[in-house]
């Protein structure tokens, strides 16, 4: 199968989650490791690089957000695919999740083809990415989507995957506003279903990383991307 190439970590230290999740993720093809908490999260991760984690975010020793936190911190872990799993239906939680580095968040009790279905977008959208994709650059930033790499006055500024895709397309069409609906689309794609602030979140961490004021909010419509 076509998905054998991708590894998927599953940390929660609810053995029935654990099993049913392996068994339906291996059925598509991927290479499942499991962990049982998050201190042996942090400690597969970084033995295996999985190229996406699925992390409960209440667990034994460290939570979801504490591996998350500590390994996005990490160059290797910049552009690893992270999925929270909660039963804690708060915004506030969600959000925070987003500022650390989640992709997604999907909410207990979990349906094994919810995930499937979330976890196969995820990597749809890496498929997606070729080296036909031209780097871009703008005043003094530089854009490599292939490298994902950002660059201001040539200092390189380190950028989550979503946070890199979001910028990517608002430049690649400067002074262009990008309607909220359209962009969830483009980079998070249709099959993922995601919080309404989830742009505003990620657009707020962007600008704090590149302490640039060059991603305008048009209020009601969307987002542009100018440079003076």
């Amino acid at each position: 199968m076509e998905n054998k190439a991708y590894r998927i970590l599953i940390a929660d230290d609810e053995p029935d989650i654990l099993e049913i999740l392996s068994y339906n993720l291996a059925k598509e093809g991927y290479e499942i490791i499991q962990a049982k908490d998050g201190n042996e999260a942090i400690e597969k991760a970084k033995l295996v690089q999985p190229d996406l984690m699925i992390l409960d975010i209440l667990m034994p020793y460290k939570s979801g957000m504490e591996v998350c936190q500590i390994l996005r911190l990490q160059p290797e872990f910049k552009d690893t695919l992270i999925i929270f799993l909660t039963a804690l239906n708060d915004e506030a939680i969600h959000i925070r999740g987003l500022e650390n580095g989640a992709d997604d968040y999907i909410n207990k009790p979990i349906s094994p083809k919810v995930v499937t279905s979330r976890v196969n977008a995820l990597f749809r959208r890496i498929k997606k990415s070729t080296e036909e994709d031209k780097a871009l650059a703008v005043g003094n930033v530089i854009i490599d989507p292939i490298k994902f790499s950002v660059k201001v006055s040539g200092e390189e500024v380190m950028l989550a995957k979503k946070e890199f895709e979001l910028l990517y397309l608002l430049a690649s069409q400067p002074g262009r506003v990008f309607l909220r609906n359209e962009i969830l689309n483009k980079v998070w794609g249709a099959d993922v279903i995601v919080g309404d602030r989830t742009i505003d979140v990620h657009i707020r961490k962007i600008r704090q990383k590149m302490n640039l004021d060059c991603i305008t909010t048009v209020k009601g419509v969307g987002y542009k991307f100018e440079f003076d």
